[in-house]
């Protein structure tokens, strides 16, 4: 299933890219039609039911679209993958589109999380730290957890930098006891 989705989502990248329409609108488009299918079982029910025809489901979507205000690509998009008994993959695809997408843009993902919220100023210093590390443009998500203390945890993809209060403290505790 992996290559199904995979497949997917580049040839949806493809098309977003060729027709230089906005990858981030796009991406949030596709991700609220995931998020209503996993919020909806009677979505899903009749996305996924063979016995009602596919006139009905493009219905069902025209309506949906036209009340998110969602764009025909990406209409287009969830149409075939009804017609084609995918629209339960659409999380994973919507995944590996973003992934897709992040590479072909030459983007990373970072999430932070600090001990309180931080300024612009900070956030725009603190991505441009990563992507000193990484060599690539950073998008990152923020979040607040006050077991941090201080500092900032920055998760780019498997690797954890832990630059906190409490990441120090544990460290110490850890040279102490050793």
């Amino acid at each position: 299933m992996a290559v199904v989705t995979s497949r997917y989502a580049r040839a949806f990248t493809d098309v977003i890219l060729e027709h230089q329409l906005d990858p981030r609108k796009t991406e949030e488009e596709l991700r609220s039609m995931a998020d209503l299918l996993a919020s909806s079982p009677e979505l899903r029910t009749i996305w996924e039911n063979p016995s009602v025809t596919a006139q009905q489901k493009h219905s069902v979507l025209d309506a949906i679209v036209g009340r998110i205000g969602g764009s025909r690509m990406v209409r287009n998009f969830v149409a075939l993958l009804i017609d084609n008994r995918r629209i339960a993959a659409l999380p994973e695809i919507l995944r590996q589109f973003s992934l897709e997408l992040n590479e072909r843009l030459g983007l990373t993902e970072a999430e932070v999380t600090s001990a309180r919220q931080l300024a612009p100023e900070e956030q725009r210093a603190l991505e441009a730290q990563v992507a000193r590390i990484t060599g690539r443009k950073v998008r990152a998500r923020y979040s607040t957890d006050p077991a941090v203390l201080g500092g900032a945890v920055v998760k780019v993809g498997s690797t954890v930098y832990d630059g906190s209060i409490r990441g120090q403290l544990q460290r110490l505790k850890e040279a102490l006891s050793g």
